[in-house]
């Protein structure tokens, strides 16, 4: 199934000049970007995309955090998105995380694990409609999509 998903290349990422390296991993996995900007986030839109996370101890330094510099969010589509770029990531502890994934190659830290992304089909529409108008999507057709999707 074709899936839509929201990912979120954090601060620290753009810190660390990590932005076409990772977004040229989900390329090379044969996802495809239909949206993105470069954003810096404000509280409330922080507070709004984390919500789930309110009270629990992380909460603030997280939200401090994101809001600490620039980040690139993005939609992703392809395949099984969802699963694709969780599997990608790693654990969300980057230690526990193999090495040749994303977090395990770029993380030590959980607050500073490199990107977000959406757990599930809800999420990633909330998350997507959050940061994007649907005007702002784009839907296309890649050269090489016959030679990563089967018929």
């Amino acid at each position: 199934m074709i899936e839509r998903t929201f990912v979120m290349l954090k601060p620290d990422t753009v810190q660390r000049n990590l932005v076409g390296e990772i977004l040229s991993r989900f390329e090379r996995r044969g996802l495809k970007i239909v949206a993105m900007k470069l954003i810096w986030l404000d509280r409330n839109k922080a507070q709004e995309l984390y919500s789930l996370h309110q009270g629990k101890d992380f909460y603030e330094p997280l939200i401090n955090y994101v809001t600490s510099g620039p980040s690139v969010v993005c939609v992703i589509e392809g395949y099984e998105a969802i699963k694709a770029v969780r599997n990608m990531l790693g654990s969300t502890n980057p230690i526990d995380s193999n090495a040749g994934s994303i977090r395990g190659d770029y993380g030590l830290f959980t607050r500073r694990n490199v990107v977000h992304a959406s757990d599930s089909l809800e999420t990633a529409k909330r998350e997507i409609e959050l940061f994007f108008d649907e005007s702002e999507i784009v839907e296309y057709t890649k050269a090489d999509e016959k030679w990563v999707y089967e018929s």
